[in-house]
């Protein structure tokens, strides 16, 4: 017997609410703690703590309007993208802290990051996460790799953690927009009715002037210290690195990539490091295991929190919204801001880049035909702006994973992404630019009347 149809569900405002709570909780908390004097002001109230509220006020709404707030709870919980994310952020806290266990730091260092001129360290991590994720097509996956090597080389040099993980990020973001084969840039392109060459083209024209402007910049930021003299290390013991940014750039599978990367840790911490047993790595694995905990349960709340959002209306709501102000401006300009907006709350209320594109790409796409956008400049606003906001949310995935592999804050961390902040602001001006506008207006119909 066939289950009868789930009714449809009126858009609602209200809806967004309990992921507005959940943001006034916790980065209230942590600004208040921070302005009295507290170093460690956003660790006082824990995400995890911080969103129960917001889930008990989204299960209320949706039992307000008769639905099922437990299963759709669970089955946003369960979704197979957050639980990739998790097994994700465990391997990769696995990974690093045994990297960390049999000495791969100090092997780093003793390969010659000393003799790296300081103005070219952040600059050379955000070409290399930049080449690894359009290669990988993943910012996940690359965060996950190069992430650990970053902090050796913060470690190593006295870099501020906040800068060298945004410069990763940043990185990621970078390639992660422009490679052909990223989740992103093919359900933008899709959903748009356009080329991925073409979405390519569109893209790079903006994400050029972004990573040129992002090294120059990252030249110039952070005060590097005389990198200490280390007693004589092993340089095998940098294989593991290499062993991961290898299969991350041969294409592998990002969970393939970091089991393959903790095994080889393990192996060459045997041969290679006094009292590293069986015993001394399953004890490293647990721990990098706990140091993931905080951010894997958020993770699966927030997938919760999503699936009850969604079920009640609220992306519902924000779609229409936007689609009202579209169709009250006619403009071309008006038509790219529209798709930009609509992408950007998207990933705000889903903390998913390629979910919000996925929610937005068929309003996106008539916004475009109504506005005489292109599909190629449609896919391009639509997939920067959510891999942007990705790449700044302080409870997205991609600042997650930094901030709990580096012991920093969230909010910090995302102030210090450069590139999708000068990728977001070079893509707004292009859209403003009154030259621009003017020059690409439709022109007037000559038919007889």
């Amino acid at each position: 017997m066939n289950a009868p149809p789930a009714p449809a569900v009126r858009p609602s405002a209200i809806a967004l609410t309990p992921l507005l709570l959940f943001l006034a909780l916790f980065f209230g908390a942590g600004l208040y703690f921070t302005a009295h004097g507290e170093a460690m002001g956003f660790y006082q109230l824990r995400a995890p703590v911080a969103i129960l509220p917001a889930l008990a006020l989204a299960a209320f709404i949706a039992w307000r309007r008769k639905l099922p707030a437990l299963d759709t709870l669970l089955s946003g919980m369960g979704d197979s993208n957050v639980m990739l994310m998790c097994l994700i952020f465990l391997l990769a806290g696995g990974f690093v802290e045994v990297s960390k266990a049999i000495g791969a730091v100090d092997a780093i260092v003793a390969l010659g990051i000393g003799n790296v001129p300081p103005a070219l360290l952040l600059p050379g991590l955000f070409l290399v996460a930049g080449f690894i994720s359009l290669s990988l097509g993943t910012s996940m996956g690359t965060i996950a790799a190069v992430a650990p090597i970053a902090l050796g080389v913060s470690d190593a040099s006295g870099l501020d953690r906040a800068l060298v993980l945004g410069a990763v990020i940043g990185g990621a973001t970078f390639g992660d927009n422009l490679s052909v084969i990223s989740d992103t840039a093919i359900v933008a392109s899709r959903t748009q009715g356009c080329t991925m060459r073409a979405k390519f083209r569109e893209n790079f024209k903006l994400a050029l002037p972004a990573a040129l402007i992002t090294l120059v910049v990252l030249g110039f930021v952070g005060d590097t210290a005389p990198v200490q003299t280390l007693d004589p290390v092993s340089p095998w013991l940098i294989v593991p690195y290499l062993v991961v940014l290898g299969l991350a750039l041969a294409g592998v599978d990002v969970i393939i990539v970091l089991s393959v990367g903790l095994l080889v840790a393990g192996a060459f911490g045997a041969f290679l490091t006094e009292d590293f047993g069986v015993a001394a790595y399953a004890s490293h694995v647990w721990e990098g295991f706990e140091s993931m905990v905080e951010i894997t349960l958020l993770s699966l709340l927030v997938g919760g929190l999503g699936a009850l959002m969604k079920a009640t209306g609220g992306l519902a709501w924000l779609a229409q919204a936007i689609g009202r102000f579209a169709r009250g401006h006619k403009s071309r300009r008006a038509g790219e801001i529209s798709i930009a907006a609509l992408s950007t709350t998207a990933d705000v209320f889903t903390a998913n880049n390629t979910v919000a594109i996925l929610i937005s790409g068929s309003l996106a796409r008539d916004i475009a035909q109504q506005h005489g956008v292109a599909p190629a400049r449609a896919a391009s606003v639509l997939d920067i702006f959510a891999c942007v906001t990705q790449g700044v949310l302080p409870y997205g995935a991609q600042i997650l994973l930094a901030a709990s592999l580096g012991a920093v804050s969230p909010l910090a961390l995302a102030g210090s992404v450069y590139y999708s902040w000068l990728l977001g602001a070079i893509t707004i001006a292009v859209m403003l630019w009154p030259t621009r506008n003017r020059a690409r207006q439709p022109a007037p119909s000559t038919a007889a009347g």
